[in-house]
């Protein structure tokens, strides 16, 4: 499976961030990529108020984006933002073309680091994984990251790879704590870790402490390696899997097979 990454700083307008996708899909199908990853937040950039650029997942924003995908031929996962309950949005991960049409909203919100995000955001429940080409592929965000049992989750739903949107925030081990969790997740599930992230905005940031991106986008193979990376600024990447590692990662090290659960302390166990 060929797949490209695009490692983007999208803006605040919506309209605009189309025109980005636009290019990125002409590129990605023009190298002959059959799935292209944008970023978390490709819709729009985080440090705005989100409620008045959020769209159904049926909306203009959505349909523009899978008409691109659709005239290309490929698959396209981009960031965006989708109505929740009250004032909150949802932080929705687009997956539009060839043949698929699905939806992933984010479980685990960014309350870290100074950053409350589930102010704004209302979180997902489901993990999600869709076939491409016969692929098994998950999808997680972000702060998604950090959390082992999403990724062993849609392993068990079938995903041999994984794809991690993000706009992670900066700070101090921030980028190495990044590239760290990007190969251990890959560990965890023996599977190919896709982790696209939002560019390095310098000072496009103006100041902002929202999460805008801090680049280094990587692909991490079953076992951990890192297969193509990319630094801080805009970038592309375009990689073949070889999904046949997988198999062969899980023969080896059959950590799914292997895994025990554990009951909480202080509940009762049942026979």
């Amino acid at each position: 499976m060929r797949i490209a990454l695009a490692q983007i700083n999208s803006t605040d307008d919506p309209a605009a961030n189309l025109d980005l996708v636009a290019e990125e899909v002409a590129r990605a199908a023009g190298r002959g990529a059959r799935l292209l990853v944008l970023p978390e937040a490709t819709m729009c950039r985080f440090g705005v108020p989100l409620g008045p650029v959020a769209e159904p997942v049926d909306g203009p924003w959505a349909g523009e984006l899978a008409a691109l995908a659709d005239a290309a031929g490929i698959t396209v996962v981009a960031g965006a933002f989708s109505p929740g309950g009250g004032d909150r949005v949802r932080n929705t991960l687009l997956v539009r073309g060839a043949g698929v049409h699905a939806d992933y909203d984010k479980i685990h919100l960014y309350d870290a680091f100074d950053f409350v995000e589930s102010e704004s955001v209302e979180p997902g429940t489901d993990p999600v994984v869709v076939d491409v080409d016969g692929v098994g592929v998950g999808f997680a965000t972000c702060y998604d990251l950090r959390f082992p049992d999403l990724f062993t989750a849609l392993a068990d739903r079938g995903a041999q790879v994984v794809v991690v949107a993000a706009s992670w925030g900066a700070g101090p081990g921030k980028v190495e704590q990044w590239e760290l969790l990007a190969r251990a997740r890959a560990l965890d599930c023996t599977s190919f870790v896709v982790a696209c992230g939002q560019a390095d905005p310098g000072e496009l940031a103006g100041g902002s402490t929202a999460p805008l991106g801090v680049g280094h986008s990587r692909v991490v193979g079953p076992l951990g390696d890192v297969v193509a990376a990319l630094g801080a600024e805009r970038g592309h990447l375009v990689v073949d899997l070889d999904l046949e590692r997988v198999a062969r990662a899980r023969a080896a090290l059959p950590v799914l097979e292997n895994r025990r659960s554990f009951r909480t302390p202080g509940t009762a166990e049942h026979a």
